[in-house]
């Protein structure tokens, strides 16, 4: 990495050369840099307005960059060691979805975990490739997927020698890491190409002591949540490639997918936050790890939670961990996850990233302080001694490993019907259902639906989980393919 060069953010500094001008505008959009929306201006401020403003030559268009544009993908390229890399400006779904569709078209196999976010299935759902899965070995105990074990992975590809590419979701959202080394040698080694959904990650090109990242571990594409751990805007991600992926065709599958009208304020957020990580990331995420690390000694010395780290390595299912992700398991209280979370927010004014049926995550980053850490500790030491109960008749487990019958896309487009809950065992899912976070569905498109999965639906929803991908949004009903 050039340090020297990393100094520089050419979509910011673009952006203030054409604030100094005074440009009067006759383009979108309609707003005029706030002028017709004087409460937007209120609401975000007269510098903030006055840059949202539409693609032009001075600032360069993100769907075919020349200038501007191009050279902040230059450094973030080289800032993540990576061969290429493209401004996301929707999420890292979006980038997800790219990488999968520059690889796979229909009818193709692609090996991948179960516990993928929902994006992926959604990428096959668009693109009609047919998903071999690798159901990861669950934690019973924490009820959590792990990584993705070599001997399964071998096992698959020897099963389907004309698969295209294998995905891997790393870190998870709890932490767990794969080899992805190992994956990458072995996917190479049969001419798969090796997809990485690294969107809990960013920090682990920064970070000392941390896990490996994709592009170092030789993966040709990863895609990067920036906005997570990373300091940039909601929305905001960056698509990496390594050598030997052709740059031009996936730009070209990203302009399908990804906007025409690209947000200037969440580009110059990825060029002041790749400066800013390049410049001085190994210092923060060292700070990161250490009030992680404190926070999990100090929430274990309560009894009853359990926050995990590295002690869960086992060489196989869990490679490695990343010790930035402050994962804690709750059951040991009597309590959800999701009743951890809601008490948090509602008594305690603490919001965290998400809770689950049996574990929270609280997401420590960059513009966390050793103050908050303090109150989170201390809110959950009183959350033990007012509410927790005993835990008998409580579920675990972040999803139950589907019966796979059709493939997604063919179950998404398939006639439908709705029917009850209750009454859905031994059809066939048309629809996602998911808790969201951390979008992992519990059903997707063309997977048999059995009693286990009605349950733990209800239970979920019941418990107050935040439901999505069905079309009613009571969860009292689904939809399923028409016999």
């Amino acid at each position: 990495m050039n340090l020297e060069n990393q100094k520089r953010a050419p979509i910011y500094e673009a952006l203030e050369r054409f604030r100094r001008k005074r440009v009067v505008p006759f383009d979108v959009p309609g707003h005029k840099r706030g002028r017709g929306n004087p409460e937007l201006v209120q609401l975000l401020g007269e510098k903030c307005v006055s840059l949202d403003v539409n693609s032009m030559k001075p600032l360069d268009n993100l769907c075919h960059p020349v200038s501007v544009i191009k050279d902040a993908e230059d450094l973030a390229a080289d800032a993540f060691g990576a061969a290429a890399s493209f401004l996301m400006v929707g999420g890292t779904t979006s980038a997800v979805q790219s990488m999968l569709l520059s690889v796979c078209k229909a009818g193709d196999k692609i090996i991948m975990p179960r516990n993928v976010h929902k994006s992926a299935i959604n990428a096959l759902v668009i693109c009609g490739a047919i998903p071999v899965y690798v159901n990861p070995e669950v934690n019973s105990e924490l009820g959590i997927s792990l990584g993705m074990e070599m001997s399964k992975l071998e096992k698959a590809m020897e099963e389907n020698p004309d698969a295209v590419a294998v995905l891997i979701n790393n870190p998870t959202y709890y932490g767990i890491c794969s080899d992805l080394r190992s994956i990458v040698k072995a996917a190479h080694a049969r001419g798969m190409k090796v997809l990485v959904d690294e969107a809990h990650g960013t920090h682990l090109y920064f970070g000392k002591n941390l896990p490996i990242s994709a592009m170092a571990a030789g993966a040709d594409m990863a895609a990067v949540s920036m906005h997570k751990s990373g300091g940039s805007l909601t929305q905001s991600s960056l698509l990496l490639l390594n050598h030997g992926v052709n740059a031009n065709h996936v730009r070209q599958i990203i302009n399908l997918m990804q906007t025409t009208s690209a947000s200037y304020l969440l580009l110059s957020s990825l060029d002041i936050s790749r400066r800013n990580l390049a410049l001085r990331g190994e210092e923060s995420f060292e700070k990161v790890a250490r009030m992680a690390e404190y926070a999990r000694e100090e929430i274990n010395s309560i009894g009853g939670y359990y926050a995990y780290g590295r002690e869960l390595i086992n060489g196989t299912s869990i490679f490695d961990y990343d010790v930035t992700k402050l994962s804690v398991y709750t059951l040991g209280n009597g309590l959800a996850g999701i009743e951890v979370y809601d008490l948090l927010r509602d008594e305690y004014d603490i919001q965290i990233e998400f809770g689950d049926i049996s574990n929270i995550l609280a997401y420590i980053s960059i513009g966390d302080r050793l103050q908050d850490i303090e109150r989170l500790v201390g809110a959950l030491a009183d959350i033990e001694r007012l509410y927790s109960k005993d835990r008998t008749g409580m579920l675990s487990g972040e999803y139950i490993p589907p019966k796979v019958v059709a493939s997604p896309q063919q179950a998404f487009y398939s006639e439908k019907e709705s029917l009850p809950i209750a009454q859905t065992a031994g059809r066939i899912s048309g629809e996602f259902v998911m808790c969201y976070p951390p979008g992992i569905p519990i059903l997707a498109p063309g997977e048999q639906i059995t009693d286990e999965i009605v349950e733990y639906i209800v239970y979920a929803r019941d418990k107050g989980c935040s439901m999505q991908g069905m079309e009613d949004p009571e969860v009292k009903s689904l939809q399923v393919l028409k016999r």
